[in-house]
């Protein structure tokens, strides 16, 4: 499938000109049906025509895992501590820019693992970004934390470098099955409500930290995944 977008890609363009001279209302109409099948591919987030997308891992058991993105921030103490409270270990997606080396060791200590997030998070410009681009944002958030197999694109976002580049390090773009967009939406209550939804066995939460509201939105979430009798699990992929 990949090959057949990137090739979409390539030909829609041409082939919409070629059209248009002979009927310019089917030509726009190839242009646009290209354009959308392209832009589903890079911007929906476990859309995997381009490679795969690890969007749920398997169990049998009523087992989710916590993924964190966006850190660390001020307030991944304050997190830490919350985490502890409730006996949950999650994987912190970490931009590099923001990934100094206390703050690493202090999510490591406590027990939780980590994932590149990229270095400086373009999520307007992510999806386009050209190769050199795309190896500079995995690369350099790389050089200043752990080993890790784990990669998250910025928004979910993917571009048409980016799973060669993964493979060539070995690494597995993770997506998510639970999602509440808590990195705008400000309700913690109705975020940790949008959440429990989505759980299943097996499904990938996300959420974000560094908002004023993330610390109790998390709290929430975990409670409600709690009370419906899921526990919480670093998977082995």
């Amino acid at each position: 499938m990949r090959r057949v977008i990137l090739t979409v890609e390539v030909t829609a363009p041409i082939l919409a000109a070629v059209v248009f001279v002979l009927d310019p209302v089917l030509g726009i109409g190839v242009f646009l049906a290209a354009g959308v099948i392209v832009m589903i591919s890079l911007l929906a987030p476990n859309n995997e025509w381009l490679g795969p997308v690890v969007s749920r891992f398997q169990t049998e058991k009523r087992e989710v895992w916590l993924t964190i993105d966006d850190g660390p921030a001020g307030d991944t103490e304050a997190l830490l501590d919350l985490l502890d409270a409730r006996d949950v270990r999650a994987t912190f997606f970490v931009k590099g820019k923001l990934a100094t080396g206390e703050r690493i060791e202090a999510i490591l200590a406590r027990g939780h693992t980590l994932g590149n997030h990229t270095h400086t998070h373009p999520a307007a410009t992510f999806w386009c970004a050209s190769r050199q681009r795309t190896s500079h944002e995995i690369d350099a958030c790389a050089a200043v934390i752990p080993p890790t197999s784990l990669f998250r694109a910025p928004v979910g976002h993917k571009n048409r470098h980016l799973h060669p580049l993964l493979a060539e390090r070995g690494m597995r773009l993770i997506g998510f099955s639970a999602r509440a967009y808590d990195a705008v939406m400000r309700d913690p209550q109705r975020i940790a409500r949008k959440i429990a939804k989505r759980l299943e066995p097996g499904a990938i939460i996300v959420l974000h930290q560094g908002r004023p509201w993330s610390l109790d939105a998390i709290a929430r979430t975990i409670d409600a995944a709690r009370a419906a009798g899921y526990s919480f699990v670093i998977p082995s992929l």
